[in-house]
């Protein structure tokens, strides 16, 4: 399991050409507004003042670069699917998010985080379905596990998971987190390890 001894906020972007330079790997984090990717940063790097966390919907607008261990990236990327935000808004991230994924070639995987107490949203699938298409590393992770009652998460979860088995041959990796218990931290950061490894022997 990787050890996170520094972690400090680097810029935001409000486009891939204003992005770090690209010379050091990083791993991006996205999902639904509210979802908890700023939370989810926080617990990782075991600094809850990291990533600016908000209970408002679509607070964060920018592309967001922390540097761990003067070593590699985490990035908080903006929320989609906000409904209150106007379609001009809605399009600009959109072309943001896709710019950045899609042009970000030190990016070694997305992380994609869907709170496992609602039913499938398919916005969710849908852009799920968008990373398969263009060949986007990601992982699958599963927030809030500590909302759930009488074991509904669980069942939500696997509810999510059989309706991507109808069109995913192979599932792709997934987690279960909660940011306010620290559940799912040392198997989180195990697997950014393996990535970061494999990426690292790759690039050799």
């Amino acid at each position: 399991m990787i050890v996170i001894n520094k972690a400090a906020f680097m810029k935001s972007s409000a486009n891939l050409s204003q992005c770090p330079t690209g010379d050091l790997p990083e791993f991006a984090f996205i999902g639904r507004s509210n979802v908890g990717k700023s939370s989810l940063i926080n617990m990782l790097t075991g600094n809850s003042r990291l990533a600016q966390t908000s209970m408002t919907p679509g607070k964060t607008c920018l592309i967001n670069h922390f540097l761990i261990n003067d070593e590699w990236y985490l990035v908080d990327l903006p929320g989609y699917g906000y409904a209150k935000r106007s379609k001009a808004t809605q399009q600009r991230f959109k072309h943001m998010i896709q710019g950045y994924i899609s042009g970000r070639d030190n990016m070694c995987n997305l992380f994609v985080l869907i709170d496992g107490n609602l039913s499938p949203q398919q916005i969710d699938l849908d852009f799920i379905q968008w990373l398969g298409e263009n060949s986007v590393p990601f992982t699958l992770v599963f927030t809030k596990s500590d909302k759930s009652r009488k074991g509904s998460f669980p069942k939500s979860v696997n509810k999510i998971l059989d309706t991507l088995k109808d069109t995913w041959e192979e599932l792709p990796p997934h987690y279960t987190v909660s940011s306010t218990k620290r559940l799912g931290r040392e198997a989180l950061l195990s697997h950014l390890e393996e990535i970061l490894s494999n990426y690292r022997q790759a690039d050799l």
